[in-house]
């Protein structure tokens, strides 16, 4: 495996296209070795253990783990998506004791607004800071110009001076069509 990691390196920073290819001719030797390897391991290792139930995982998944051959966008391995699917699990132990299905609401209500930010590559502590700071003085009609999504380009309309100061009117621009 160290040796499969060692050789696609290289091919991180090319185009998937590129990648693809660089994978098909460099990782497809090793990788059928690695199978080679499962088969013969599954074969002469006797009973049910953690290593044979590992063996069996890569043998039932052989087709879904070679698909890193026909995709250069796939990644070797899943390790970001369970690094972000790690933060719910561990919350959900918490997330038993809000105190009541009110307190849960807004607790999700905020894990959405700060996922919404990062979706739309938002600072989560910058964007709510100055939100808090421009919701009082912001019409009721216009609320969706504050949403993460439109928040980049209602943020270049306000004045930098007047969010800096901690307290204060903010002149609100005019709507972005009219």
């Amino acid at each position: 495996m160290q040796e499969i990691y060692r050789t696609a390196e290289p091919f991180a920073k090319l185009p998937p296209i590129q990648r693809k290819d660089a994978r098909a001719k460099a990782l497809g030797p090793l990788i059928d070795d690695f199978f080679v390897w499962v088969a013969e391991r599954r074969r002469n290792e006797p009973g049910r253990t953690l290593f044979t139930r590992a063996l069996g995982y890569a043998t039932n998944q052989e087709a879904e783990l070679r698909r890193v051959l026909s995709d250069g966008r796939l990644a070797l391995d899943n390790t970001r998506s369970e690094r972000a699917l790690r933060t719910i699990v561990v919350g959900r132990k918490n997330w038993l004791f809000y105190g009541s299905d009110v307190h849960a609401q807004a607790a999700a209500a905020i894990f959405t607004l700060v996922a919404s930010c990062r979706l739309h590559r938002l600072d989560p502590l910058d964007y709510l800071t100055a939100l808090l700071r421009v919701l009082p003085y912001w019409p009721d009609d216009r609320y969706i110009e504050l949403a993460p999504k439109s928040w980049a380009a209602t943020r270049a309309l306000l004045d930098d001076a007047e969010l800096e100061l901690p307290l204060g009117d903010i002149t609100v621009p005019p709507p972005a069509n009219a």
